[in-house]
């Protein structure tokens, strides 16, 4: 049986700041967001919607910085060679004031590309993402894995996998031929998931046994997946991207489920 749906309509909006860089995702601190774009991310004042700072990196080392979020004074963000292949990951930590460049924790070949990392009760939190691949028309995907084999990954202090997690069927059947593009933990203490199409985000829980994540249900957005933020200072405010437009938004979701 599918999780419910938990709204008739879509979240209400509450922020819209137009921002060209809305490409991949957006992030959060409260007072700032931060909209990225592979090798670019740029920081805007929420109260007036001005561009305050930028960083540009060499495409070359940052390919593609795919999600961001505020965590130990540091703006970290998951990166990959997406689409290249073997998949190869990393971890770039950001000063969130500069957006200078503070740090970069390899990964190296890891069980799919990294598309959220997270910091949430004591712990970090990773996505791992994997793709139908070329044959299905997605650039990226390696030979032996499909978008079942997305991992959701909580990591020790060093970043290393401790603990790990599938999606479930139905989700993985909303992300395909794609996969989870961002994950944030939100209101309830509840995961919330997007990919990289659909108007909506999934509401997941950890399992009591077993390693399927538990969907509880479907929160529909008027945005269309990528990666996503919990505002901090705001914790029932819900950051998206609408890609077309390059516009970051902010929808209000409440708790849910």
């Amino acid at each position: 049986m599918s999780a419910p749906l938990l709204a008739a309509e879509p979240a209400p909006v509450v922020h819209r700041i137009e921002a060209p860089e809305a490409r991949q995702g957006v992030a959060s601190d409260g007072t700032f967001v931060y909209a990225i774009d592979n090798a670019t991310i740029a920081r805007y004042r929420i109260a007036d919607g001005k561009r305050v700072a930028e960083w540009h990196g060499d495409p070359a080392l940052y390919p593609h910085i795919n999600s961001c979020t505020l965590a130990e004074r540091q703006l970290v963000c998951a990166a990959s060679n997406h689409p290249g292949v073997p998949q190869l990951s990393t971890i770039e930590f950001f000063d969130p004031e500069t957006l200078a460049h503070v740090n970069s924790v390899s990964l190296g070949m890891a069980p799919g590309s990294l598309t959220v990392v997270n910091r949430h009760d004591g712990h970090w939190w990773a996505v791992f993402a994997n793709y139908d691949g070329p044959d299905q028309g997605v650039k990226g995907g390696e030979p032996t894995r499909d978008h079942r084999y997305t991992l959701f990954a909580r990591l020790d202090e060093d970043f290393r996998i401790d603990r790990g997690w599938a999606f479930p069927a139905d989700v993985l059947g909303l992300f395909a031929p794609k996969s989870a593009s961002g994950a944030s933990w939100g209101p309830g203490g509840h995961l919330y998931a997007s990919g990289h199409d659909r108007p909506e985000v999934y509401v997941l829980d950890l399992p009591e046994a077993g390693s399927v994540l538990v969907h509880k249900g479907t929160i529909p957005l008027t945005t269309h997946g990528q990666a996503i933020d919990f505002d901090p200072r705001d914790p029932a405010l819900l950051w998206t991207i609408d890609r077309p437009t390059r516009t970051v938004i902010a929808s209000r979701i409440g708790a849910q489920p």
